[in-house]
């Protein structure tokens, strides 16, 4: 069975890594650090992400190559099934050109036995090239599982003070007629609104 590559969101990452900067710039401490750490880090799994995907892509588009020439390999081995046919047919009434026909009988079965090992040849090359995306995709996982057990903490009232900058932010870029930069100041307050949210769930919970 094989694996569905969804193509990463355009912007969607350097949104995120922008929006955790800016967070960075305004919490100090530890806190900022481990922002500004995180941000790093998502952009280093994103290029490894794009990395993979590409290097999934290539592996499907050498396996579609591989699969056609299995099947015009199929159909040379037919053909030359026939030839030998016609052949063994024309041995048993001529037997002046029973020497010529078995010579190119053995050249045309060498011809298939030759393309036959280059067909198998890039079979394994395929192959390898499946394991070293797994074993990258594997690669990736396991950073993502790590980033996610490390996921920074934030205290609620820094995230209602974070908050109110929004606030001010997004009213100033208003009065600016910023619409931009006060689409972006809203985003950025509804992102913190859902953590708020997701700690007072957990709280009740």
């Amino acid at each position: 069975m094989s694996a569905t590559v969804v193509p990463l969101p355009e912007n969607s990452t350097s949104e995120t890594t922008d929006f955790l900067r800016r967070m960075a710039s305004m919490v100090s401490g530890r806190n900022g650090e481990m922002l500004l750490r995180a941000a790093t880090m998502i952009d280093a799994l994103t290029h490894r992400a794009m990395s993979a995907e590409q290097l999934y892509r290539r592996q499907q588009e050498e396996s579609t190559r591989n699969a056609e020439l299995r099947e015009v390999a199929e159909l040379a081995s037919d053909g030359l099934l026939r030839q030998l046919d016609g052949l063994r047919a024309q041995l048993a009434g001529v037997t002046e050109q029973a020497t010529m026909e078995r010579g190119q009988f053995e050249a045309e079965r060498a011809r298939f036995e030759t393309e036959r090992g280059r067909l198998l040849a890039l079979m394994q090359d395929a192959e390898a090239h499946v394991g070293r995306v797994t074993e990258e995709l594997e690669t990736l996982q396991k950073s993502v599982d790590e980033f996610n057990a490390t996921a920074v903490s934030v205290p609620i009232e820094v995230l209602r003070l974070a908050r109110a900058q929004f606030d001010f932010l997004s009213d100033g870029f208003a009065r600016n007629g910023d619409l931009v930069l006060q689409a972006m100041s809203e985003i950025g307050g509804c992102a913190i609104d859902q953590a708020l949210a997701n700690k007072a769930a957990e709280k009740s919970a």
